[in-house]
């Protein structure tokens, strides 16, 4: 087959033709295939079965101790949970907060404190003029609706294979006051799976910015996530860096079970410098008397250890990683020929990261809904929702069956064969 660019007019028109037909017969099949979100599977939660029975009526609810898990208390999390996020998160327990069941819970909660109270003393960000987030795109778009129901003002920084672009980071950190914070998925980043390059850890570590209470809100979400045993990436641990760069208190560090055990009933958790921490805690008891240790103890016993956690996270592996590569397959089989989009091959995480030519991700979204597949709304992956090339699609293969995620990418492939023959036809046209 040629590639598009190098069809003539009626070459397009009989591609279009075909093209239309195919469409029309997936239409007739009256679908209902649903990737928009990053949701496991119901297999991948039957592997988590086991938390059920960690736990009974006749168990001991005591930690090592003597904490009873039914009563109030322990405003930070028990000890043997924060020993076991701990060595996920590769950080000490003494720098962790064991929280609820979700870790964005706890990013809202952190914007919405400085946004009220202040960082570390600082002027509440409510008090002053103009608040801005750095926000690498394309990104997580629940990121972005955070800093949005705030009001905050957000800036896109390009993401790049090694990372965001730190040479604009460092630029507008460190000139402007007002910039407050920046969002990072720093390990096989939503939506791209990218990992950050030890360069831009550490240069994340050495920021000067302008504003004494400027954060980095490192979203570690898929620390433990890998698709493959021998090919993993690698991420340098940011809070050590950070105290080795003498900036111990930029980054906050989030993390959580959700895409380990269960995503509505796990433990969610922040780790971050001591001054940081007594500056939490300072709220945080007027919030809570303590959050569900019994659930912290039930993940515990599940797991052991972190030896247990990674043999569980390899059960997940080997559900999803068939998926990942059938989306990388039909890619490949159906678009490198016709030279058409260029998408990324991640090693972990939970998505791949399409991008079609410029000006055709709301059409090929549009089209692929019309015939039965729901796909993340172009422009998600950016703030206010607004893709500026229009070509940004966040793929999410766990949550389908295999053959259903097949069909999806089948149809997902002709929408975008389709999508792209028709705008280069027009070009022609004009």
């Amino acid at each position: 087959m040629k590639k598009y660019a190098e069809m003539s007019k009626q070459e397009l028109e009989d591609e279009i033709v075909q093209l239309k037909a195919q469409y029309k017969k997936f239409q007739e099949m009256d679908l209902n295939l649903n990737m928009a979100r990053g949701k496991p599977c119901r297999e991948q939660l039957d592997l988590s079965m086991g938390l059920m029975d960690a736990l009974n009526s006749e168990a001991d609810l005591s930690c090592e101790d003597g904490t009873d898990c039914r009563n109030y208390g322990v405003l930070t999390g028990i000890d043997e949970a924060k020993v076991l996020i701990g060595a996920m998160m590769e950080n000490k327990p003494e720098n962790i907060i064991i929280y609820g069941n979700s870790s964005l819970n706890v990013m809202y909660d952190t914007v919405s404190r400085a946004y009220t109270h202040g960082i570390m003393g600082n002027t509440p960000w409510c008090k002053l003029d103009k608040v801005k987030f750095l926000c690498p795109v394309p990104g997580y778009d629940r990121h972005f609706a955070i800093t949005e129901y705030f009001g905050i003002e957000m800036i896109n920084v390009d993401m790049t294979p090694e990372g965001p672009d730190m040479d604009k980071v460092e630029e507008l950190v460190s000139s402007d006051e007002s910039i407050k914070g920046i969002w990072c998925v720093p390990k096989y980043s939503n939506p791209q799976g990218y990992s950050y390059s030890d360069d831009t850890v550490r240069r994340f570590a050495r920021l000067k910015p302008a504003a004494k209470d400027f954060r980095i809100f490192w979203d570690n979400a898929y620390g433990i996530h890998h698709l493959y045993d021998n090919n993993q990436d690698y991420l340098i641990e940011i809070l050590e860096e950070c105290k080795k760069a003498g900036n111990p208190d930029l980054v906050y560090k989030f993390a959580s079970t959700s895409k380990i055990t269960f995503p509505g009933s796990g433990i969610a958790a922040l780790a971050t410098s001591l001054n940081n921490l007594d500056d939490i805690k300072a709220q945080l008891t007027n919030q809570t008397i303590g959050h569900d240790k019994v659930n912290q103890l039930r993940h515990v016993r599940f797991f052991g250890d972190i030896n247990g956690m990674k043999a569980h996270m390899r059960k997940h592996a080997e559900i999803i990683r068939p998926k990942f590569e059938a989306v990388l397959e039909i890619l490949d089989r159906d678009l490198t020929p016709c030279g058409i989009g260029d998408w990324t091959k991640p090693n972990g995480g939970y998505f791949i990261s399409f991008d079609a030519p410029e000006g055709c991700a709301k059409a090929i979204v549009d089209r692929a809904k019309k015939a039965g597949v729901t796909m993340t709304n172009a422009g998600a992956t950016y703030p206010y929702k607004k893709d500026p090339h229009d070509s940004n699609i966040r793929i999410a293969p766990t949550y389908p069956s295999l053959p259903d995620l097949r069909t999806a990418m089948d149809i997902f492939t002709v929408c975008v064969r389709l999508t792209a023959a028709t705008k280069m036809l027009a070009e022609i046209a004009e």
